[in-house]
């Protein structure tokens, strides 16, 4: 029975999330024809709005805490752990009151007009494409000047390994001592048991935490630096997943 009514539930939701997009459309298509700085702030803003409801309507009680509050007169390379469908959302969220890109998966742009969004939104990167890659690179670098602060999961895709984290792509780092932005890890605490990366018919109400923990500077950084600054933030999400004893994490990963 249960199993039925998550089931249902989940049906809710999409139909919620369907319409939600429906209702917006508009509003989307006049950020698409705003610029790519004005428009895609714009269409961030709407975004907020389109999570936000959601969450409301389906019974998620979002709360942002903070080890330390990340600066509003900076900007930021914003990283997570990536663990439930609902990570997108909460990057959008968790973000709120500032003008942020995420880098996204390509092949989510596929999805039928909820694609289309996502592409006009994030910037997309195939990782099976050194040329993609470069250029999505390209992009958040040009983002970053026109102080706007990009969010990257590290991990690239979900964590599946029942492990706190898997292990960290180069990407974020590399970007952030190139431009000297620092780097400011948020842990996504409950992703994982409002929708399970292995169903999408797992959605529940609940509680929904971003936990800021503190900010890395890239100041005076090399390149050479970049495979320490990686295992530095990696050690303190790991950590910090550990102590507030997220669900995801078995003792014997391999079990």
């Amino acid at each position: 029975m249960y199993k039925i009514l998550r089931v249902l539930f989940s049906v809710y939701g999409f139909a919620i999330f369907i319409l939600l997009m429906i209702i917006l459309l508009p509003l989307f298509i006049y950020s698409f024809f705003s610029g790519r700085i004005k428009g895609g702030n714009f269409l961030y803003k709407i975004c907020r709005f389109w999570a936000g409801t959601f969450f409301i309507l389906t019974g998620i009680k979002h709360r942002n805490s903070y080890h330390v509050f990340p600066s509003t007169a900076e900007e930021y390379i914003f990283v997570s752990n990536h663990i439930s469908y609902l990570d997108i959302p909460m990057m959008i969220i968790a973000t709120k009151d500032r003008n942020i890109r995420i880098l996204g998966k390509s092949e989510m742009a596929k999805v039928p007009v909820f694609g289309f969004i996502y592409k006009q939104g994030a910037v997309l990167v195939d990782r099976e494409s050194a040329e993609q890659r470069s250029n999505s690179v390209k992009d958040l670098l040009w983002f970053l000047k026109k102080n706007i602060s990009v969010f990257i999961c590290p991990e690239g895709t979900f964590n599946t390994t029942h492990a706190p984290l898997k292990k960290f792509y180069d990407g974020a780092f590399r970007i952030a001592i190139e431009t000297g932005t620092s780097i400011c890890p948020i842990l996504f605490l409950d992703t994982y048991d409002r929708l399970n990366y292995r169903s999408i018919f797992s959605l529940n109400p609940g509680k929904s935490r971003a936990v800021f923990l503190e900010q890395t500077s890239t100041k005076n950084l090399t390149m050479n630096d970049i495979g320490t600054l990686r295992e530095k933030v990696f050690k303190q999400m790991d950590q910090e997943l550990l102590k507030y004893d997220a669900t995801w994490i078995k003792k014997n990963p391999s079990s």
